[in-house]
Protein backbone atom coordinates (compact mmCIF):
# COMPACT_ATOMS: atom_id res chain seq x y z
CA UNK A 1 0.00 0.00 0.00
CA UNK A 2 1.61 3.20 -1.00
CA UNK A 3 1.79 5.66 1.49
CA UNK A 4 -0.39 9.19 1.47
CA UNK A 5 1.04 12.46 1.13
CA UNK A 6 1.08 13.43 4.64
CA UNK A 7 2.80 9.97 5.33
CA UNK A 8 4.92 11.02 2.98
CA UNK A 9 5.89 14.09 4.14
CA UNK A 10 5.55 12.85 8.18
CA UNK A 11 8.56 10.12 6.92
CA UNK A 12 10.94 12.93 5.07
CA UNK A 13 10.90 15.16 8.14
CA UNK A 14 11.47 12.33 10.25
CA UNK A 15 14.56 11.05 8.06
CA UNK A 16 15.71 14.36 7.71
CA UNK A 17 15.61 15.08 11.28
CA UNK A 18 17.43 12.37 12.06
CA UNK A 19 20.33 13.27 9.64
CA UNK A 20 20.50 16.49 11.11
CA UNK A 21 21.01 14.83 14.40
CA UNK A 22 23.61 12.84 13.55
CA UNK A 23 25.30 15.66 11.53
CA UNK A 24 25.58 17.25 15.01
CA UNK A 25 26.85 14.52 16.45
CA UNK A 26 29.77 14.64 14.17
CA UNK A 27 30.44 17.78 14.93
CA UNK A 28 30.19 17.58 18.47
CA UNK A 29 32.82 14.91 18.22
CA UNK A 30 34.86 17.07 16.47
CA UNK A 31 34.28 19.64 19.02
CA UNK A 32 34.98 16.67 21.98
CA UNK A 33 38.76 16.21 20.88
CA UNK A 34 39.34 19.75 21.53
CA UNK A 35 38.39 19.55 24.68
CA UNK A 36 39.52 18.85 28.13
CA UNK A 37 39.39 15.07 29.02
CA UNK A 38 37.03 16.03 31.87
CA UNK A 39 34.70 18.32 29.12
CA UNK A 40 35.01 15.96 26.46
CA UNK A 41 33.79 12.61 28.26
CA UNK A 42 30.54 15.14 29.34
CA UNK A 43 29.91 16.50 25.37
CA UNK A 44 30.23 12.87 24.39
CA UNK A 45 27.72 11.54 26.67
CA UNK A 46 25.45 13.94 24.94
CA UNK A 47 26.48 12.71 22.02
CA UNK A 48 25.41 9.11 23.27
CA UNK A 49 22.41 10.88 24.21
CA UNK A 50 21.55 12.35 20.50
CA UNK A 51 22.35 9.11 18.95
CA UNK A 52 19.79 7.25 20.25
CA UNK A 53 17.44 9.80 20.13
CA UNK A 54 18.30 10.09 16.39
CA UNK A 55 17.73 6.33 16.42
CA UNK A 56 14.02 6.56 17.42
CA UNK A 57 13.29 8.67 14.89
CA UNK A 58 14.83 6.57 12.80
CA UNK A 59 12.03 4.14 14.23
CA UNK A 60 9.18 6.02 13.94
CA UNK A 61 9.97 6.30 10.11
CA UNK A 62 9.81 2.67 9.49
CA UNK A 63 6.29 2.56 11.55
CA UNK A 64 5.16 5.33 8.90
CA UNK A 65 6.25 3.23 6.07
CA UNK A 66 5.22 0.33 7.69
CA UNK A 67 1.79 1.93 8.72
CA UNK A 68 1.40 1.91 12.30
CA UNK A 69 2.10 5.40 12.42
CA UNK A 70 -0.44 7.52 10.28
CA UNK A 71 -0.66 11.18 9.93
CA UNK A 72 -4.78 11.65 9.09
CA UNK A 73 -4.28 15.17 7.63
CA UNK A 74 -1.65 17.31 6.78
CA UNK A 75 0.43 19.11 9.79
CA UNK A 76 1.15 22.84 9.16
CA UNK A 77 5.03 23.04 8.31
CA UNK A 78 7.05 24.03 11.07
CA UNK A 79 10.08 26.03 10.49
CA UNK A 80 12.71 27.82 12.50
Amino acid sequence: MALTKPNQRLRRDLKAIDFNLEQSCVDLDRLASLLSDANAIALMGLVGTLYEEADRLVGYAAEVKAGRIVRTKDAPSVTA
